[in-house]
């Protein structure tokens, strides 16, 4: 029951032609009669959506342990090449904007190139990519799923032979053959260096290839070179928020991985140019900085001797070669027979490149600009420098208090710190933080846990030193409830230098701390405690120094603690809240947003939720996560990366320079309708999440959340403490179970009373017409709703075994999603779900019949395991259903 528009599903072609060639793999591989029984599910299921037929024989009860997993298999391949099928068409169906069409759209209204130009100079766009376990399939899978599109784009092009002179059509049912063949569950547990592993191939196939090939573009667009301000971010091995396997080894081993990557990078491509400029002096006039540059190489070859851009350039990778094996501390994979000294730094490296461009570029009127590959790797140095990715720490609160106080206990300043309040706190780090002298020394004993997090600001201070500045230059605060909060981790850094007061009583700190709001309250109290932080000289003289602070904003843990529509609302209101606070203390505001791919995490369409961020907020600087299954459906594949990190890029602009659309008497009363909305959704919300009694043992025996903890696809562990309370839950546990069993909750919950009971029907028509921040948050809601079932979650409900509690709880889920749909509907004016985007009722519908089976399997299975039956087979059933669902619904986790 989810109510979607009636129109007949218009089938994508690519969609036929793979899910012909999976089904004559299924019958090669797999047998006539799976071939036979998943045809029967599949064509039984597809009639029951389109309403054929009245009561159908699914077909399931025929299936034997062996053909269940066979099956699931199946409909887990057809549900990854129906997304492969669906990421080949337009990128732009959410109405967002290559760079160019936003450039043209602001020039329409008035705003001229010299003001775009002005923005990106001081522009900072980030995605950060983490680790949170959302990703359900290997890479294997996703290595094969990628190949396929390759060979796809050639059919594309009307080639029929691969250029390894295979058939395209046989090297596509080859890989889909393969993907049949893989194992799609992980047998062991990632640990992080496989999560950094994970990470760095993304970085390595698809960043370094993308980023500079977009940049190439856009100088080609926009006329001139903008400058890199879009640039790549990773938690993957700084993280330790509720990760014991996260320590200063991580932090090593991942900045290591990833100078290793960048510079072999940049050794393939100087060895190519070397190959390329084949320039003569005695045909071409050399500028003499070339001519130094050749010279200073120590490359005497006599084949060589005419040729100074070579020998340059040989000078250039025995010095990279050099830069390799200290950063990384092996030969690099094609040493140079020179010996040169190793880069001081990135923009010594750029120099000498920028040197030979400006060479090229200033003869024969330019013909040998400074683009081509050339160009591409100077923008690759200035995007990545040896660092790959700029790593953030992450650690909670609690833990830094903890370690600060006994740093205090143990040099005598302060044996009672965790008593002081607050104030006292702030007098006290105040003190510590106006000297360099340290708490702690060498002989200093300290627990483990104070061991490890000052181990962590050595490792990140030895890290800054090793590969440069932009290695690490964030700290992130989880749960920031106060100031002392912030202060806390800056006497951390103080004892590995990373703090220090100059000679002349000028704070420095190489390393920004950033405080994450999460909940309602954190969020409502944000404004309050950063001015408490610029009111303090040495913060403020900090954060001017820098030119900004940022601030991250918690999309998962504020959407637990308060419902979707009250999540939302808080996070855009804090985010207005703290301009002001920032525009007064004369520092630029950075937000960083904290989102999954769920929305009940803050997913759905990022350009539309960039655009629907207040005016005045972004100013051309943004940062934001991107994890699980939003990396691989993103970043998998160049062209997909160039598409969304453009995305990215042109929606910051808009958002930065677009006049506001909502007139300001308009803006006043929707806001207070808005805060409206939001009290009676986190009413209802909490009322039913936290204050309705034997809630907990409903959701734990309803979802399959135990099942998905077995998933071997994250390192750490589910829950930030050992109990089954819901606050201690994390997000994507908590977000991902109701998916699997269809209600989809944390992304609508609430929001049906809350539209239910305002009364000015009108006003919300008038709020949903012409408010990109509402229209976002219904566009988000109608596609949850559209991808749940209350009939299939009406039969997990059925897995509760005190019945009597079950029908009470998920009586009022119903009652509240019917409310949603209906006050959607109305508030839209539409008649079904997704009338207005056919697009993604296509999409969605598509899969509906090839969910449902699944569904069905997984609760039998879950069933039979939670009564105790032993066959592995059941316990692999279960996590293929649980793969298979996320596979088909896409932003799920």
């Amino acid at each position: 029951m989810n109510r979607t528009a009636p129109q007949p599903i218009q089938q994508n072609p690519d969609i036929r032609f793979l899910g012909r060639m999976l089904g004559d793999v299924i019958r090669a591989y797999g047998g006539e009669k799976l071939f036979r029984q998943t045809e029967y599910i599949r064509a039984a299921s597809v009639d029951r959506h389109r309403g054929v037929g009245g009561q159908v024989d699914t077909g399931l009860e025929a299936l034997n342990l062996d053909d269940t997993v066979a099956f699931v298999r199946g409909f887990m391949l057809f549900s990854l090449l129906a997304n492969l099928a669906e990421d080949r068409q337009s990128h732009t169906q959410d109405g967002s904007a290559t760079l160019s069409e936003a450039v043209a759209r602001l020039q329409a209204e008035g705003i001229g190139a010299e003001k775009v130009g002005e923005l990106l100079g001081q522009s900072l766009i980030v995605p950060v990519l983490t680790a949170h376990p959302t990703e359900v399939r290997r890479k294997s899978m996703i290595d094969h799923k990628n190949r396929i599109a390759a060979l796809m784009r050639l059919r594309d092009a009307g080639q029929d032979v691969t250029d390894a002179g295979d058939r395209v059509e046989d090297a596509i049912q080859r890989q889909i053959a393969l993907l049949w063949q893989t194992r799609p569950l992980r047998r062991e547990k990632l640990v992080v260096a496989d999560e950094i592993e994970n990470a760095r191939a993304y970085m390595e196939e698809v960043f370094l290839v993308a980023l500079p090939k977009l940049y190439a573009r856009w100088e080609h667009e926009l006329g001139h070179r903008p400058p890199s301000f879009l640039r790549l971010g990773s938690w993957i091995g700084g993280d330790r928020d509720g990760n014991p396997f996260v320590n200063a080894q991580t932090l090593d081993h991942a900045l290591t991985r990833g100078a290793g990557t960048a510079l072999k990078h940049y050794l393939d491509s100087v060895h190519s140019l070397g190959a390329e400029i084949s320039i003569s002096s005695e045909l071409a006039h050399v500028p003499q900085a070339v001519l130094d540059l050749a010279d200073a190489s120590g490359d005497a070859a006599p084949s060589r001797v005419d040729e100074p851009y070579r020998r340059a350039l040989s000078g250039i990778y025995a010095r990279l070669c050099a830069t390799y094996a200290q950063l990384v501390g092996e030969a690099p994979p094609r040493p140079s027979r020179l010996s040169g000294q190793p880069y001081a730094s990135p923009e010594s490296f750029r120099r000498d490149l920028v040197t030979i461009a400006s060479a090229l570029a200033s003869e024969g009127q330019g013909a040998l600009s400074s683009g081509g590959a050339l160009g591409r790797l100077i923008r690759a140095v200035e995007t990545f420098g040896f660092h790959l990715a700029t790593l953030d720490l992450r650690q909670n609160s609690d833990v830094h208090e903890r370690v600060v106080a006994e740093l205090l206990r143990e040099a005598g300043v302060a044996p009672a710190y965790l008593e002081m309040d607050e104030a006292a706190r702030v007098a006290l780090l105040s003190q510590e933080l106006s000297h360099n002298r340290p708490l702690g020394g060498a002989a200093t004993a300290l627990d483990e846990e104070a061991s490890g997090e000052l181990a962590i600001v050595h490792a990140a201070a030895h890290a800054l030193e090793t590969f440069g500045h932009g290695a690490i230059t964030t700290y992130i605060i989880s749960k920031t409830t106060s100031l002392s909060d912030l202060l806390e981790v800056y006497v951390l850094l103080k004892e590995a230098g990373l703090y220090r007061i100059e000679s002349d009583g000028t704070p420095v700190a190489p390393i920004m701390v950033v405080p994450l709001f999460e909940t309602i309250g954190d969020l409502e109290a944000a404004p309050d405690i950063m001015a408490a932080f610029f009111a303090l000289p040495a913060m403020k003289a900090l954060a001017h120094a820098r030119g900004h602070q940022e601030v991250m904003i918690g999309y998962s843990d504020s959407n637990k603690d308060g419902g979707y529509l009250t999540s939302t609302w808080g996070l855009n209101q804090a985010s207005l809240a703290l301009a002001p606070v920032f525009e007064a203390s004369g520092v630029t505001m950075q937000l960083f947003h904290g989102r999954g791919g769920a929305v009940g995490r803050g997913g759905g369409s990022a350009f539309g939720a960039i655009q629907a961020q207040p005016r005045g907020t972004v100013n051309g600087r943004i940062r934001i996560t991107e994890q699980g299954e939003v990396i691989a459906a993103k970043y998998g594949t160049v062209d997909n990366a160039v598409a969304n990190l453009e995305t990215i890029a042109s929606a910051t602009l808009l958002a930065s320079l677009e006049p506001d659309p909502v007139a300001a008497a308009d803006a006043a009363r929707f806001s207070a309708a808005m805060d409206e909305l939001s009290a009676t959704a986190f009413a209802a919300y909490r009322g039913l999440v936290y204050e309705t009694q034997g809630f907990t043992t409903f959701f734990r025996q309803m979802t399959p959340i135990s099942e998905i903890a077995t998933l071997k696809i994250g390192s750490r562990p589910s829950s930030r403490k050992a109990n089954d309370r819901i606050e201690d839950l994390r997000a994507i546990p908590w977000v991902f179970s109701w998916a699997q069993a269809r209600v989809m909750l944390p992304g609508w919950f609430g929001a049906g009373q809350a539209l239910a009971a305002f009364e000015d029907k009108g006003l919300l028509k008038a709020m949903a017409q012409s408010w990109p921040f509402f229209q976002t948050i219904l566009a988000n809601m109608e596609m949850v709703l559209a991808k749940s079932d209350m009939e299939i979650a009406a039969h997990y409900a059925t897995l509760v075994e005190d019945q009597a509690l079950s029908k009470q709880l998920f009586g009022a889920i119903q009652s509240g999603w019917n409310a949603a749909h209906d006050g959607l509907l109305e508030a839209t004016a539409q008649s079904a779900l997704l009338e207005a985007s056919p697009a993604l009722n296509n999409s969605i519908r598509l899969r509906m019949p090839y969910i449902e089976p699944l569904n069905h399997l997984q609760i039998e299975l879950m069933k039979r395991h939670r009564a105790g039956e032993d066959d592995p087979r059941i316990a692999e059933g279960i996590q293929l259903t649980i793969n298979a669902i996320a596979t088909a619904l896409r932003n799920s986790g």
